[in-house]
């Protein structure tokens, strides 16, 4: 499987239009690709502006198709300039066995 993390740093004034930007592109990542198998949003308890993504997809090319869906292309679009940083990591998962 592959995984991706994503840490989000969110301009303070978008903290609670990215919040419910990201949940719809997460629930419909989960719904309408087939090789997205997990996809949990996790805020800082401390901190709205800090946003944390798992992310588990079939395959590097999964997460290709992700990326390329109209949904993530109008999220990414949207929330883009509500960033102040983006960090992404890729990763194969070791343990579970798929």
């Amino acid at each position: 499987m592959y995984v991706i993390t994503v840490v989000f740093n969110v301009k303070a004034e978008h903290a609670d239009a990215f919040a419910s930007a990201m949940t719809e592109n997460a629930r419909e990542s989960l719904e309408t690709e087939p090789g997205c198998h997990q996809f949990d949003v996790a805020f800082a308890p401390d901190d709205p502006t800090t946003c944390f993504l798992y992310e588990l997809y079939t395959d590097k090319a999964a997460f290709e198709e992700h990326l390329a869906a109209p949904h993530f292309k109008s999220f990414d679009a949207t929330v883009t300039p509500w960033l102040g940083g983006k960090s992404v990591q890729a990763y194969e998962r070791a343990w579970p066995a798929d």
